[in-house]
């Protein structure tokens, strides 16, 4: 637990830095979340370093994990979140699962999801697995996909 939390303090000051270089407004936010360190930025405009899909954010998340194993020389998987989009995605992920669940049950037959972030598939596979089927991630990166399977 210590040290998920020393990786959110050097996250947050990495990300403090940032936003100071950037001139942007935002407040941090530092969590365990499970077995991984969790930090938000929350602030008034910060669309820009959300980017078009998330894509910026996930960038910003990459180079934050990368400043953690700098200074700790520990692989980090921290989760970065920024005005609350990760939360929502993760909310419509889960609307979008079960209704693959529900099409797959009616169907009997496997469901291809659209290509998805490692981040977007682990939160359609926790969703399936919490309904009771099995799916399993197919394709290459950057289009790889969730298939769930009938039962």
């Amino acid at each position: 637990m210590q040290a998920l939390e020393n990786e959110g303090e050097i996250a947050a000051d990495y990300l403090e830095e940032l936003l100071d270089i950037a001139d942007l407004d935002g407040d941090l936010d530092m969590d365990v979340e499970g077995d991984r360190a969790a930090v938000s930025i929350v602030g008034a405009e910060l669309s820009q370093l959300v980017g078009r899909d998330g894509e910026v954010l996930e960038a910003l998340q990459e180079l934050t994990r990368l400043a953690v194993y700098r200074e700790t020389g520990e692989r980090s998987r921290l989760m970065l979140d920024i005005s609350g989009f990760r939360a929502a995605r993760r909310a419509e992920l889960e609307e979008i699962a079960g209704s693959a669940v529900a099409q797959c049950r009616e169907s009997g037959e496997r469901v291809s999801l659209d290509p998805m972030s490692p981040f977007e598939r682990k939160v359609v596979h926790d969703a399936v697995a919490a309904a009771g089927l099995v799916s399993e991630s197919e394709g290459v990166e950057p289009r790889r996909f969730v298939v769930i399977l009938p039962e």
